[in-house]
C-alpha cells in the first residue's frame, strides 16, 4: 500500500524536524524535501528527485520497505512484484499520522483526490506530469506489460542505442567506403551518390529478383522497387501476388533490421539499375542479383572490417554522433534505484571507449566516467550468438586493449566475447528479471527474448519522426477514411441491386417481392448512376492512398504501417519481440526506473461491429423512453 500525497507531505516535514541540531538544519528550515537529494540540472533544466531515498533514512526504514526478490508475488496482471514500494501503517503513529484515516471514503474518489495532490505537488517541484511525456513522440510503447520495479538488472547495446549517429554522415560515409571498393572491383560506381531517402528500416530486400520490397504484417508485398525505380501496383499484384515474405528463408529475404543496413542498401539497388544497364559483366560479379547482393555486401563487410570507417570516425566523432545530454541522467536514476546497467556491444575496445567518452563524460556529474555508470561491460560480444552459445571469456586490462583468459565475471569489470548464460550466472539472476535494450530487431531484441527470455526494449528512432507525420496526417488521413466508407455504403446499395437483376435474369425471385416486381429500366439505370459514383470515388481515392506517408517517406510512407489500416511486417516484428519500444534510451528519464508499463488494448477486427451494434442498441432504449 502506498502513502497518500497528504501523509508524504507530512512525512517530509518531519524528516526536517528530525535534522535539528545537525549541521544541515537551516537548510531544512527552507527545504521540506531535504531527504530527497537533489540531481546536478543537465539539459531542459530538469529537476529530478528521488523518493526512495526515504528508504535510506532510519525513519524511512520503518515506513517503506522494498519487496525483496526472494519473497514476492504475483499481482493480477501476471507481474512479478519484486521491488515494489510498500508502506508500513503500524509505524505511523511515530508521526502522529493515522494512515488509514486519509483513505476513507470511495476509492475512486480518494484515487482522484489524491492524484491532483501529488500532481499539484510535481508542479511545484517544476516536474511535468507522467501524462505529457507519454502522449507525445518522445513516449515509451508497450506491447507486453512490464512492471520496471520487477527489473534487476538492464543491457544496453551501444551503436544507435546508447549512442545515437547523424545517419546521412555515418552511413553516407561507409556508402563512400563501399562504392570505394566497389571501384576497385570493377563496377561502375561513377555519377553515384548516397540517397538515405531511398530506402527506410523495416523493408526486405529480395535478392531473387533485385527489388526492395515493403510488406504487411502478413507478408503480403505492398509497395515494391526494382533498382531505384518504383513498381505500380500492377506490376506488385503480378510480382507477388501468389507468394509472401518469408523471413526463414534467408537465402533469398534480407530484412533491413537496423539504420546500419541504410548504406548497403542504397547501395545494392543503385547497382542493379547498372546491372540492368549491362554495365556490370560477368568477370566481376556472379550474372544474378544474388551474386550482386553478395558482391555489395563483402564491399561493404571491407570496409568495416579495415578500420578506415572506424578510424576517421574515431578521429572525428562530432561530425558523425548526436550527443544527448538527458541520457546519462536517466542511466544514473536507473543505477541509484538499484539496477544493475550492463553495456553489451559487439563493438571493440577502442571504438566502444572513444565513443562513450565522447557521448557520455561530459554531461555526468562529479568527475564521473562512462565505466562508473555500469556493473559491467562486454565489448565484441558477438551478438546475436552472445544470446545461441557459449564463447571464450577474456578480461581487458589495459588501457590499451590487452586481454588476458578468464572465467569469472566480476562486477565493474571489463570483458570481451563470453555469453548471455555467464552473465546471468554472475549476477544470480535469470530470464525476466534483465531487460536487454537495442536498436536490432534481430540480433537485440529477438534473439534476447527467444533464447534467454529476456524482457526486451527497441530503440526506433525514426519514432519521433513517424509521430510528428502522422499528427500532420490526420487531416488527410480522416477525408480519405470519409471517402473510402462513402465508396462501401454506396458499393454496399449497388450490390444488392446487382443481385435483384442477377436472380430476375435467371427466372428467380429477387430479395424481395418489390425488387421483383421492379421495372428493369429503372433497376439498371440505379445501378448505372451508382457505378459512376464509385468510378468517381475510386479516382479521387486512389491517388490520396498513394500520397499516404508520404510525410514520412514518399516511396515508401510510414514505417509502422502498409496501407491505410494495416500494420507493417517491422511492427508486425516489434510487437512479437520488443515489450516496450520508443524513440530513445533518454525517454526512460520521463517514466521513472519504478515505472509499471501496461499493454494498450489490442482492437479487434469484430470491435467496430460491437460498438455499432451497442450504439444502435442504446438509440433504441432512449426512444422508448426507458431510464
Amino acid at each position: 500500500m502506498f502513502m497518500t500525497a497528504e501523509v508524504l507531505g507530512k512525512f517530509f516535514l518531519l524528516q526536517k524536524d528530525s535534522l535539528r541540531g545537525s549541521p544541515m538544519a537551516a537548510e531544512a528550515t527552507t527545504n521540506p524535501l531535504l531527504f530527497v537529494r537533489p540531481r546536478p540540472m543537465f539539459a531542459n533544466n530538469i529537476i529530478r528527485s528521488q523518493m526512495m531515498m526515504a528508504c535510506c533514512c532510519s525513519v524511512g526504514e520503518q515506513v517503506f520497505s522494498v519487496t525483496p526478490s526472494n519473497n514476492y508475488d504475483v499481482d493480477y496482471l501476471g507481474q512479478s512484484t519484486k521491488g515494489d514500494l510498500n508502506l508500513n501503517f503500524d509505524h505511523l503513529d511515530v508521526f502522529g499520522i493515522d494512515g488509514p484515516a486519509t483513505l476513507q471514503g470511495p476509492i475512486e474518489e480518494v484515487a482522484r483526490k489524491e492524484a491532483d495532490v501529488a500532481k499539484n505537488l510535481l508542479n511545484d517541484l517544476g516536474i511535468s506530469s507522467p501524462p505529457s511525456a507519454r502522449n507525445s513522440s518522445r513516449g515509451i510503447f508497450c506491447s507486453r506489460t512490464l512492471n520496471l520495479r520487477s527489473i534487476s538488472a538492464i543491457g544496453y547495446d551501444m551503436d544507435y542505442t546508447l549512442i545515437h549517429y547523424n545517419v546521412k554522415a555515418w552511413e553516407g560515409r561507409a556508402y563512400d567506403y563501399c562504392m570505394r571498393n566497389l571501384q576497385s572491383l570493377g563496377f561502375p560506381v561513377d555519377g553515384l551518390a548516397f540517397d538515405p531517402d531511398l530506402v527506410i528500416r523495416g523493408l526486405v530486400i529480395d535478392k531473387e529478383k533485385g527489388n526492395l520490397v515493403k510488406a504487411d504484417r502478413f507478408g503480403y508485398v505492398k509497395r515494391a522497387m526494382h533498382g531505384t525505380r518504383m513498381l505500380s501496383t500492377q506490376d506488385v499484384s503480378e510480382m507477388y501476388g501468389r507468394e509472401l515474405v518469408d523471413l526463414r528463408k534467408e537465402n533469398r529475404w534480407e530484412f533491413l533490421n537496423t539504420l546500419f543496413s541504410v548504406s548497403e542498401a542504397v547501395a545494392y539497388m543503385q547497382m542493379v539499375d547498372r546491372y540492368d544497364e549491362g554495365a556490370i559483366s560477368a568477370d566481376i560479379c556472379p550474372p544474378d542479383y544474388r551474386g550482386l547482393y553478395k558482391a555489395v555486401g563483402k564491399a561493404l563487410f571491407r570496409a568495416h572490417v579495415e578500420g578506415q570507417l572506424k578510424s576517421e570516425i574515431m578521429s572525428k566523432p562530432e561530425l558523425f554522433v548526436e550527443p544527448d545530454p538527458e541520457l546519462p541522467l536517466a542511466l544514473l536514476d536507473q543505477k541509484e534505484a538499484g539496477k544493475k546497467l550492463l553495456l553489451i556491444t559487439n563493438s571493440d575496445y577502442h571504438y566502444t571507449d572513444k565513443m562513450m567518452k565522447h557521448s557520455f563524460n561530459r554531461f555526468l556529474p562529479n568527475d564521473m566516467g562512462w565505466r562508473d555508470l555500469f556493473d559491467m561491460v562486454i565489448i565484441s560480444a558477438r551478438k546475436p550468438e552472445f544470446f545461441q552459445m557459449s564463447h571464450p571469456l577474456y578480461e581487458v586490462v589495459t588501457g590499451e586493449g590487452l586481454m588476458r583468459p578468464c572465467f569469472k565475471v566480476l562486477k565493474g569489470g571489463l570483458y570481451s566475447g563470453g555469453s548471455a548464460q555467464m552473465v546471468e550466472n554472475s549476477l544470480d539472476i535469470h530470464g525476466d528479471e534483465i531487460l536487454y535494450v537495442g536498436d536490432h530487431i534481430y540480433t537485440d531484441v529477438s534473439q534476447s527474448k527467444v533464447h534467454q527470455l529476456w524482457r526486451t526494449a527497441l530503440i526506433c528512432r525514426e519514432l519521433e519522426e513517424e509521430y510528428s507525420a502522422l499528427i500532420h496526417s490526420r487531416d488527410h488521413r480522416a477525408t480519405l477514411i470519409e471517402l473510402i466508407n462513402q465508396k462501401e455504403v454506396v458499393g454496399d446499395l449497388f450490390n444488392q441491386l446487382r443481385l435483384a437483376l442477377q436472380r430476375r435474369n435467371t427466372g428467380r425471385p429477387a430479395q424481395t417481392l418489390a425488387a421483383t416486381n421492379m421495372d428493369d429500366q429503372d433497376l439498371t439505370e440505379s445501378m448505372q448512376k451508382l457505378l459512376v459514383v464509385m468510378q468517381r470515388l475510386d479516382e479521387k481515392i486512389a491517388p490520396m492512398l498513394e500520397a499516404d506517408g508520404e510525410l514520412f517517406n514518399k516511396r515508401w510512407g510510414f514505417l509502422s504501417r502498409a496501407g491505410l489500416w494495416d500494420k507493417s511486417h517491422l511492427m508486425r516484428q516489434i510487437e512479437k519481440y520488443a515489450d516496450i519500444y520508443t524513440s530513445r534510451v533518454s525517454n526512460f528519464l520521463y517514466y521513472t526506473p519504478f515505472m509499471y508499463f501496461r499493454s494498450q488494448e489490442q482492437t479487434l477486427a469484430h470491435d467496430s461491429y460491437s460498438y455499432y451494434q451497442a450504439q444502435i442498441n442504446g438509440s433504441a432504449v432512449d426512444s422508448t423512453g426507458a431510464n
